[in-house]
């Protein structure tokens, strides 16, 4: 049922609730029963109709209505008939009055229950004077038992019930709530103790509530810090490697203006060392900007954005590295495209695809640069005239640190297109790249319009 399947403060309550009404359904039941078939002893029919009698002939109607009185208050209505009528006032339901002149008639003794929980009986008795008189009593048990006795029977049995009732629903909350508990601090301990792969899992079922629901955010947190640390763990291990070899240059370097004569035979040597340090400051720059990307952007600012002119700045920051190569940066644009997202991390994405295609590209070569709107999307396409890249290698292309075959024809670390990537991601589009038909690298880049991005 929906009802259990909620939060475990709804559930609770339904189930005290309903525990309740169990209570005094069953209590109600069970109590009955009890006095019924339990009670000491059965009321002696007989016995009463000559206690009536006694009482009356002794000291007459007043005698017999204090006797009633005394009846009344151990469970029973009774009184005396005399010529079909009562000697002291008895209080009876309409459908009895009218059966009991047939019962009186009937000169013998009837015991009847004409509705469940209620007893009638009918006592034929001559008196001591010789007049026939008739004993009509009622009872709610065929037992003798007074109503305070009954009360507090029903009371017991109730409070019995509530407390096994109490006592079974904390059992259940302590069982309910005792074990995920329990398995969520397991979990934290191996956590703390650096088993990162721990999960809580689905131990307690298809249950919705509120611990079930923090036994799946812990395991996604858990999930996203073991991604974390396993991805810097990869990033500290591919940076100590890729360092290696500058830090052997450089100590080599230094090694040889050390042994130099003089000043000027160990300039040379210096300028080499900045030039090795200048490396390892943009490598290092560039991979602490991938191990940001890799883990996520909180935080990050979106804002509308044409993409043309944001194309058009990357092209002129361009412009003094494509002139030392004498490679041309051509833009071909239709149609203003507005997009959403980061502007500092969008410059550095396309800065990295129009830097990677000057470098490539042959002496006096050009860059072609396209802008248009394709199906809902912001398309940009990248191409250079150089040597391409080999099919093989096209699918490794935006992994971290890869660099293919053609790499020994231009400087880089294997990263820049990995930031790329993952910067495409983020703004939820897609980046593909593939040989052109006449040689070179073509890169194309998709993003969702403005307005038309995922939330």
């Amino acid at each position: 049922m929906s009802l259990f399947r909620g939060s475990l403060y709804r559930r609770l309550l339904v189930l005290f609730c309903v525990g309740n009404l169990l209570v005094l359904f069953v209590g109600g039941l069970l109590t009955r029963g009890f006095i019924d078939y339990t009670t000491a002893k059965e009321i002696d029919w007989v016995a009463l109709a000559q206690g009536a009698d006694v009482a009356y002939e002794s000291g007459g109607v007043n005698a017999l209505a204090d006797w009633s009185m005394q009846q009344r208050h151990e469970g029973i209505d009774a009184t005396l008939y005399e010529k079909g009528q009562p000697l002291s006032p008895i209080r009876l339901h309409p459908a009895m009055e009218r059966s009991l002149s047939s019962w009186l008639d009937a000169d013998k003794d009837v015991v009847l229950q004409p509705w469940p929980g209620l007893y009638v009986a009918v006592q034929q008795i001559t008196g001591d004077d010789g007049h026939p008189r008739q004993l009509v009593a009622l009872s709610r048990t065929h037992a003798r038992i007074a109503p305070q006795t009954r009360q507090l029977i029903l009371w017991g049995v109730q409070l019995t019930l509530l407390l096994l009732l109490i006592g079974l629903l904390s059992w259940w909350v302590a069982r309910s709530v005792a074990r995920p508990v329990e398995a969520l601090r397991d979990a934290t301990r191996r956590m703390a103790a650096g088993e990162l792969s721990t999960r809580v899992g689905r131990r307690r079922g298809k249950k919705y509530d509120e611990l079930a629901q923090l036994a799946y955010d812990f395991d996604a947190m858990a999930e996203r810090i073991e991604a974390l640390v396993a991805h810097d763990r990869g990033v500290l291990q591919d940076l100590s490697h890729e360092l290696r070899s500058p830090l052997a240059r450089l100590h080599l370097i230094l090694n040889l203006a050390q042994r130099s004569k003089n000043p000027v035979e160990a300039e040379p040597y210096f300028l080499q060392a900045e030039q090795e340090i200048d490396r390892l400051d943009r490598m290092t720059g560039e991979m602490l900007a991938l191990s940001r990307l890799e883990g996520g952007i909180p935080g990050m600012n979106r804002e509308r954005l044409e993409l043309d002119e944001l194309i058009r700045e990357c092209v002129t920051q361009a412009e003094l590295e494509a002139g030392v190569r004498k490679v041309s940066l051509r833009i071909t644009s239709n149609t203003p495209v507005f997009i959403t997202g980061s502007p500092l991390l969008l410059e550095r994405a396309v800065g990295n695809l129009i830097a990677n295609a000057i470098k490539f590209s042959p002496i006096g070569g050009v860059v072609e640069l396209s802008v248009q709107s394709v199906q809902g999307s912001a398309e940009l396409s990248i191409r250079d005239h150089g040597p391409g890249v080999p099919e093989a290698e096209l699918t490794y292309l935006f992994r971290p640190f890869y660099r293919g075959s053609n790499a020994v024809r231009a400087d880089g670390h294997g990263v820049g297109l990995a930031i790329v990537q993952r910067v495409v991601q983020v703004h939820g589009g897609e980046i593909h790249a593939s040989n052109g038909q006449h040689g070179g690298l073509e890169v194309r880049l998709q993003l969702p319009l403005a307005g038309s991005e995922s939330p």
